[in-house]
């Protein structure tokens, strides 16, 4: 029975994806991972790599490669998946752990739905150019491939739903520090929490593959518990040039010299010094009342609102209305709507109406289009005076001295989390969404805060300090 280096050494098995020298980092990995012999300089990669700890004397239960851009992460992950769900699967006895009539699965994560496309076309060529595994197909479809072995090859964008309650034989993570969801600020967690009892039948593996990004997160609380000490888990870090030497070093020069702090997480493998989050959880929860979702007009308030408008796509066209009750701004209503802005713009005005409103201030980079929209149907909109990052910088006195007090919406409250505060070469600081993600319900919020401190607002109840 052949080990993962042989196969993917084999041409019969593997074809010639993994053909040549510059495939040797990766050899040296895997055999450490797996547990196999090694030669004196895949050993010096290995240590190198891991910190400096000693090869495994036994396959690992975890292995977290942090590896540069263009390091044929996905590539990689695609062959191991096959090799789990065939050869693996049977030397490792996964199979003989199966009830009558189980079908284990091998699970591939991926950040979204183009890379999943990715990652399962390349499973797909490598299984179609061997005829040993090609012969294995029952049955296949756009996300998974049926083995006669009893096991599925799949592939998932990152929710923990997809694997919640399966018989895992392994799970991937592909970009692990760029999983995103709308319904949680951590979807690695919760998907590594549904993972580890999936897998506690079979004893399988779970392979995280991904590109550094900011110092949070499953990768990076992996990286700092386990690199550099020996255990079950094993963690590998490398640049692009340790784990591709075909890459051109100009490329990665190019990119240090344009902008050092990105370039060495995508090139190099570290992660990024300066990126932080903007605010806490803690915070953000502590700031969210537990009920009503939407709090109804009430004629003693004065209210005020601000929209972030989108022109379609995956954004969503928001709107936040709130009034003030002493030095607090209370959130009534968050609502966020994808579809025909138009449709959009006219749902908003009659709710702006039903609060007492004729005007609506909204992001000043729309256009003209949010204005013309509104006006149709007796609204005033005002451009902001600040882009949102300034806002959000604006809004977070507010929030942290609990001055704000949000509704129970658990996207919003997700968005904020997401967050983050970038700081450039030249000292200045900018607040925005995550690679990938979404604050379109934050921005309106801190465009609220921002209009509750302009004059004439600021004026309930009792004599205000300010913001």
């Amino acid at each position: 029975m052949t080990n993962i280096i042989e196969t993917i050494n084999d041409p019969k098995l593997l074809g010639t994806s993994f053909e040549g020298d510059s495939w040797e980092t990766w050899r040296a990995i895997l055999s450490g991972a797996f547990a196999l012999p090694m030669t004196e300089e895949q050993t010096e990669i290995f240590r190198r790599l891991s910190g400096g700890r000693e090869p495994p004397e036994k396959r690992v239960s975890e292995l977290w490669i942090i590896a540069g851009r263009r390091s044929a992460k996905t590539k990689v992950a695609a062959a191991i998946q096959l090799y789990l769900g065939t050869i693996g699967a049977e030397l490792d006895g996964f199979l003989s752990k199966l009830s009558p009539g189980e079908r284990g699965v091998v699970a591939l994560m991926a950040v979204d739905r183009q890379q999943a496309k990715v990652a399962a076309g390349y499973a797909r060529g490598m299984i179609e150019e061997s005829p040993i595994f090609s012969g294995m197909v029952e049955r296949h479809s756009a996300d998974s491939v049926d083995l006669s072995n009893r096991v599925s090859l799949e592939v998932h964008t990152s929710s923990y739903r997809a694997i919640r309650g399966r018989t895992l034989i392994a799970a991937l993570f592909d970009e692990a520090a760029f999983w995103r969801s709308e319904l949680t600020a951590n979807p690695d967690r919760e998907i590594y929490r549904a993972a580890v009892p999936a897998l506690a039948t079979t004893g399988g593996m779970l392979i995280g593959i991904s590109s550094p990004y900011a110092k949070r997160g499953l990768l990076y609380d992996k990286y700092r518990k386990h690199y550099g000490k020996d255990g079950d888990v094993l963690v590998i870090q490398g640049g692009t040039l340790d784990f591709n030497p075909l890459i051109k070093q100009h490329v990665i020069d190019d990119h240090m010299e344009d902008d050092p702090e990105a370039a060495q997480a995508e090139w190099l493998g570290q992660f990024r010094n300066d990126v932080e989050a903007f605010v806490k959880r803690e915070v953000v929860e502590q700031s969210t009342r537990a009920a009503p979702l939407e709090i109804p007009y009430n004629s003693k308030h004065t209210y005020f609102a601000f929209t972030d408008p989108s022109g379609g796509g995956g954004d969503e066209f928001t709107l936040a209305i709130g009034h003030l009750e002493g030095e607090q701004v209370v959130a009534d209503v968050v609502r966020g709507r994808r579809g025909v802005p138009a449709t959009i713009a006219a749902e908003y005005a009659e709710l702006l109406k039903a609060y007492g409103l004729r005007e609506v201030t909204g992001d000043k980079y729309a256009g003209s289009w949010p204005s013309d929209e509104f006006r149709r149907h007796g609204i005033n909109y005002k451009s902001a005076e600040k882009p949102k990052s300034e806002l959000y910088l604006d809004s977070l006195a507010a929030l942290n001295s609990g001055r704000v007090e949000l509704p129970p919406d658990d996207r919003l409250a997700n968005q904020f989390v997401c967050l983050e505060r970038r700081t450039s070469r030249a000292g200045k600081d900018t607040i925005d969404h995550m690679p990938g993600g979404n604050d379109d319900r934050a921005n309106a919020i801190a465009g609220l805060i921002a209009q509750a401190r302009k004059p004439g607002h600021y004026t309930v109840r009792r004599k205000s300090k300010g913001f």
